[in-house]
């Protein structure tokens, strides 16, 4: 009786390990057998994938080059390389990261480029706008930008009275 336990133990294993697959960012293993899941499907999911891994990373790559010009000054209309405005550093930062948004805050939520996201899905490097004539970098902290005139490009807090009111995230096309 152990024998036959163990022979349909091992065949149940085979029978659900045929029909697992395993999606990575690098690299996709994909097992063929009758299930649920095709072989379109998988490679749909493993592009997703994908496509995130690669939006984090822009992402990412905007946040920190835009940190790397913390202490220099706010100036109206600026997009450097010695002064920023909001727009004109968010702009720079994703230009940098091989994204190129449009100019203006205004420019920037009419834009395809990029899709509204609710506040709890809100990941270093997305865009926090406050209202429509700002806009920063999320960070772990809060925000990261050019807040205004007599003041330098850093880091910010939110409080009661000064808090993102919406936030986008990029959005790769094709």
């Amino acid at each position: 009786m152990s024998g036959l336990r163990t022979k349909l133990i091992r065949e149940s294993l085979r029978s659900n390990l045929a029909r697992v697959t395993v999606a990575a960012t690098a690299a996709v293993v994909l097992v063929t057998a009758p299930g649920p899941f095709s072989a379109v499907q998988a490679s749909a999911a493993t592009s997703a994938s994908m496509s995130q891994a690669r939006v984090s990373a822009i992402r990412l790559g905007a946040l920190r080059w835009a940190e790397h010009q913390a202490g220099k000054w706010y100036c109206y209309g600026g997009s450097g390389p010695s002064c920023y405005d909001c727009s004109g550093l968010v702009m720079k930062a994703y230009q940098h990261a091989g994204i190129w948004l449009p100019r203006t805050t205004y420019g920037m939520l009419a834009s395809s480029k990029l899709r509204w996201i609710p506040a709890r899905y809100r990941k270093p490097g997305d865009l926090a706008f406050y209202g429509s004539g700002h806009v920063e970098l999320v960070t772990s902290r809060g925000t990261f930008g050019a807040l205004d005139t007599g003041t330098k490009i850093g880091w910010h807090s939110t409080s009661v009275w000064w808090y993102p009111t919406m936030y986008f995230e990029i959005q790769l096309s094709g």
